[in-house]
């Protein structure tokens, strides 16, 4: 059994006697620490971090008296909450009073009495801690403002005594506050946090109710009394930008107008919050309301998150493949391999929304893994019937890089199923590689190195990708069609694309121009020199069965 650690007395006495006699009476029941004076006492807090439950101080002492002590302890900000009890003689009841205006919360008289002591001790320890308790459950220890439970009280009683009146409930957090306190250091993000703290109090005015609720999140409540507009949150975070002296601090807030007060304060806030992330990566969007529309988009996403497992479990998820073509005869040269998913119940699910998802919660990496196996398993049954040997592209998500041996469990799977890495391409996107380029330079290197062929697929979407692209391991890029989908084309346009594509050729990597719907599109790539292109003119992505057929067709039977 472990026994409970004493709590800490500090006692300040230059009478030796006095000294002796106080410390009988206290340590049986506390751990005691001795002082001769106020400038060793200084020394004892320094010393133990100023980890002392109770200061006993005499007032009259030499080197350092008992007043200038306290007035050096009330300007300590680590020592100022520790009580004080001054020790005085009977008939010094002018010391009493000094003592008190100065910051002591007690006294006792001199001769000692053990009980009047150690009740006066454990009373004030005992006031302390629970003062403390309160404290700590009221008030946000960093930023000052209002813990999340007294805020959701506080919040609370609010609706109930104003049930007239309209509230907006304002929550946000920071994008990626993570990676500020891995950049930056966490000191500089607690600076950042305390910034948005007093950001918070004066837009309200110090009037409304505000909280920090937890790592990078606060909120308060406000009455609603005007219409919010990006301009104003765009301000805010402009001048926190200023005053942490950094360009990449993004905030986005969510807002819940309070319509049902039966909804708890703390679900309040979750659905503002949930309005705050629904806008993640979306440039120039600072606010978003929580209204019916998101709640229904929601509760869509926790139902595909609650079957998730249970689909890759029944392999529900089914692969598709869209073929790419050469430019120069047409001729089909091979695959990216995409996922579909069938619910039993529900129909086809649109990659569009439980991709994103998935890449949000984490999921993503085992989906890749499932769709990684079985393009492989058709590759090998390809080679098995005496099919073509075209490569097939998966994709490779940021969280796949970042969070797995991405080299071991591919080359194992071509291991597996007996195939060249060659056979296997590697998509990943261009945000990854502007995201962390370092890790993930070095990952692709290494898998270039075992044979890999990777594809920078999205390019052109990024705002980086003319300057990152030289120091990207990369063999193909995949460009990004918005250049040529808009009709009529533009000559701007038209150029940007020749120009990509001939930079491409200098590095000797290829180009797959993706998102190819008509022949005016397909056109123009040919005149720039784009040799492979993949979209719905040709084929849109197609069971394995179809595409087989699609190789049959174009030439590409037994050989």
């Amino acid at each position: 059994m472990t026994m409970m650690t004493k709590r800490k007395i500090l006692v300040v006495e230059d009478n030796a006697l006095n000294r002796v006699l106080l410390c009988e009476i206290l340590k049986p029941d506390y751990d005691v620490v001795e002082a001769k004076n106020g400038r060793e006492a200084l020394a004892c807090l320094a010393q133990y971090g100023g980890a002392f439950s109770l200061i006993l101080l005499d007032i009259m002492m030499p080197v350092m008296d008992g007043y200038e002590f306290l007035a050096a302890v009330k300007d300590h900000p680590e020592y100022s909450s520790i009580p004080v009890i001054v020790t005085t003689q009977n008939d010094g009841e002018s010391e009493e009073v000094a003592a008190l205006s100065c910051g002591a919360a007690d006294f006792v008289a001199k001769p000692y009495k053990p009980q009047i002591i150690l009740h006066r001790a454990a009373n004030m320890i005992h006031l302390r801690e629970t003062a403390s308790l309160v404290n700590a459950f009221q008030y946000d220890r960093l930023t000052g403002l209002y813990s999340k439970g007294f805020f959701c009280q506080l919040v609370g009683e609010l609706l109930r005594q104003n049930p007239d009146k309209d509230y907006d409930i304002i929550c946000s957090d920071i994008v990626n506050f993570k990676l500020v306190n891995d950049v930056f250091g966490v000191s500089a993000g607690d600076r950042i946090l305390c910034m948005v703290a007093r950001e918070y109090e004066e837009r309200t005015s110090g009037k409304e109710i505000c909280s920090h609720f937890h790592a990078d999140q606060f909120a308060c409540i406000i009455e609603h009394k005007w219409e919010y507009t990006e301009d104003l949150f765009q301000d805010i975070c402009a001048r926190i930008n200023v005053m942490s002296q950094t360009q990449n601090i993004v905030m986005k807030w969510g807002i819940y107008r309070v319509e049902d007060r039966s909804v708890p304060v703390e679900q309040m806030c979750d659905r503002a919050l949930l309005a705050a992330r629904s806008i993640k990566g979306q440039y120039k969007k600072y606010f978003a309301y929580y209204d019916d529309a998101l709640r229904s988009k929601l509760l869509q996403e926790q139902e595909i998150v609650d079957h998730m497992e249970s689909a890759l479990a029944q392999e529900q998820f089914e692969i598709y493949l869209q073929p790419k073509y050469r430019l120069k005869d047409n001729r089909l040269t091979g695959a990216e391999a995409l996922v579909r998913w069938n619910h039993p119940e529900w129909g086809p699910q649109s990659p569009a929304v439980f991709i994103p998802l998935f890449e949000r919660n984490g999921f993503i990496t085992r989906l890749d893994q499932y769709v990684w196996e079985k393009t492989c398993a058709v590759m090998q049954d390809w080679e098995k019937r005496g099919l073509p040997r075209l490569p097939v592209s998966v994709n490779v998500s940021r969280a796949d890089v970042y969070h797995m041996d991405l080299a071991h469990i591919l080359t194992g799977l071509l291991e597996k199923y007996g195939l060249p890495a060659a056979s296997l391409h590697l998509e990943i996107t261009e945000s990854a590689y502007i995201e962390n380029p370092q890790q993930i330079i070095d990952t692709v290197s290494r898998l270039r190195d075992l044979g890999f062929v990777i594809e920078m697929d999205d390019f052109g979407s990024g705002y980086s990708s003319l300057h990152m692209l030289h120091k990207m391991p990369v063999d193909i890029l995949k460009l990004d069609m918005k250049f040529i989908q808009n009709e009529p084309a533009t000559l701007v346009n038209q150029e940007i694309m020749r120009f990509i594509t001939n930079l491409a050729h200098l590095m000797s990597l290829g180009v797959v121009a993706e998102g190819v719907e008509t022949a005016e599109q397909l056109e123009r790539l040919r005149e720039i020199g784009c040799e492979c292109v993949q979209g719905y003119y040709f084929s849109k992505p197609v069971p394995v069965k179809e595409f087989e057929l699609l190789m049959e067709e174009k030439g590409e039977g037994r050989r």
